[in-house]
This record gives C-alpha cells, sequence and structure tokens, in this order.
C-alpha cells in the first residue's frame, strides 16, 4: 500500500490562499484519500530551513509570493519556463530526492484565455509590471503576434519590462500609467495589478471591447471587470488562472492526468461564495 504523501503552499501572507481548496478537491476527485495538502506562513528568511526538514513524504510545493524567487538557489533543477521568467511556483520532490521546480502560471495563463476561445491576438495590453508580469510577457510569447504595450508608474518599472520583452522574444513597448484608459482598446488586456488599482478605469471601458484577463480573483469581479461585461466585452478571471495552474500542479505532484478541472473549479467557486 502507498504511504501518505503531503503537499503544501507557502508564502506570506497565505491565510487567503485557495489553493488547499483546489487541490483537496483534485485529491477527493482522483481518489487520494492519503494525499493531504495545507498551507503554511513562510517568508524568505524561513524558507531555507522549511524545506529542509521536509521528508520523504512530501510530494511537492506551491510557492506564492515572495518565494517564488527565492526558491530557486534551493532547487536542484528547474524548468526552461521557470528560467525564462525567473520564478517559481512548484516544486516536485522526485523519488531520488531532487528538488525540481517549474513555473505553472505560464502555461497556466495560456490555457485560460483558450478556454475562453482566445487563441492568439495581434496586440495586447498589460497593466502594471509587477510579479505577474512577467509571466503574462511569457505567455504573450505564445499569444500575441504583435506589439505589446506595457502601462506602469515609473521609468524603473519601464526598463523591467522592456528588459522581459526582450528576454522572451515579445516587442514590449511602454507608456505611462496616466494613459492607461488607452489600453483599453487593445483585442487583449491584461491586469496584474492589486486590488483596487484599476477601478477608477471602469468608466472608461470602450463599447464592444476585447478580452480583459484580470488576474484577481478576491473580491470578484473587480469594478474593471463588472464594466467590461456589461459593455460586451470577454473576460478570463483570476479564478481561471488559479484553477488551470493549479491543474498542472496536480498533474505533476501526483502524476496522475488529466485532473479534475471541473471539480477543481467548483470547488475554488464555492469557497469564494463563502467568503
Amino acid at each position: 500500500m502507498a504511504s501518505p504523501r503531503r503537499a503544501a503552499v507557502l508564502g506570506s501572507p497565505i491565510a487567503h490562499s485557495l489553493s488547499p481548496v483546489l487541490h483537496r478537491a483534485a485529491y477527493a476527485e482522483l481518489g487520494l484519500g492519503d494525499w493531504s495538502y495545507d498551507r503554511f506562513e513562510v517568508d524568505e528568511a524561513a524558507l531555507p530551513g522549511f524545506v529542509a526538514e521536509l521528508d520523504g513524504s512530501w510530494a511537492g510545493l506551491s510557492l506564492t509570493m515572495p518565494l517564488k524567487r527565492a526558491i530557486i538557489p534551493l532547487l536542484d533543477e528547474i524548468s526552461d519556463t521557470a528560467a525564462s521568467v525567473e520564478a517559481v511556483n512548484t516544486v516536485v520532490f522526485t523519488e531520488d530526492g531532487r528538488r525540481v521546480g517549474d513555473n505553472t502560471d505560464v502555461p497556466g495563463m495560456i490555457a485560460a484565455l483558450r478556454e475562453r476561445g482566445v487563441g492568439t491576438v495581434d496586440s495586447a495590453a498589460i497593466l502594471g509590471a509587477g510579479a505577474t508580469a512577467s509571466s503574462a510577457v511569457a505567455a504573450l510569447a505564445r499569444v500575441c503576434t504583435g506589439r505589446v504595450t506595457a502601462y506602469v508608474r515609473s521609468e524603473a518599472r519601464a526598463a523591467e519590462m522592456r528588459g522581459w520583452g526582450e528576454r522572451l522574444g515579445v516587442d514590449v513597448r511602454t507608456a505611462d500609467w496616466a494613459d492607461a484608459a488607452e489600453a483599453l482598446r487593445a483585442p487583449l488586456v491584461i491586469a496584474t495589478t492589486p486590488a483596487g488599482t484599476t477601478d477608477a478605469l471602469a468608466a472608461e471601458v470602450p463599447a464592444a471591447p476585447g478580452t480583459l484577463f484580470d488576474v484577481l480573483y478576491d473580491p470578484w469581479p473587480t469594478a474593471l471587470a463588472a464594466a467590461w461585461s456589461e459593455n460586451g466585452g470577454g473576460v478570463v478571471g483570476g479564478l481561471d488562472l488559479l484553477v488551470h495552474q493549479a491543474v498542472f500542479q496536480v498533474e505533476q505532484m501526483t502524476g496522475r492526468s488529466p485532473a479534475p478541472l471541473r471539480a477543481m473549479r467548483t470547488a475554488g467557486e464555492h469557497a469564494l461564495r463563502a467568503r
């Protein structure tokens, strides 16, 4: 009989994370009753000690901020995708004791867009330049055939986004956040900013907009997403991203494929309604 296996999400803060809900729903659907998935408040200083104490019962870890880069020196290997954005959100512990890192945010974004009917676009806009923006650029490398314009608040952020574009082979131009309303005319807009940041843009949504991918999931809908839907545009939400990236994590950690996307999304929706 197989031994019980463990997995968890680490980060700080972590209490809000929906990852336990999604992964536990997957385990139940897959009949993995001896698997557990927890959350742990771990910051960058505590991360090395936490990882060092993990025993052979551990199958994997999910990493959220601020650990996606801090985990890299602790790993034996990382995937090309993770290396391209210098961020790991998934660690799998192999049978021979190796720690292998991956980034499922990038394929998760692509899968979420495709599920909503977005295969390719000829241009796109990114709102913000935070940690998620590099994953957005990497996803757009496979989705967008033309220019990507990033709307940012400082020249330092602008330089960073142009650097990601050069690294990932994407034609990234930058514009000042004061002109962010212009982004809303793009066929695909990816909002990567914290809650409340794009609320003022809700009144600027044009008639019949393209597709908005807003990476937030709580609170939902955001003011921008609500206005977008009201004006007839397509909306991809943060829960879509969270579920799709978790699907890839479950498949890697358990070795079972396909992961139960529908059951995981339903569990996430119920958890959000209960908040």
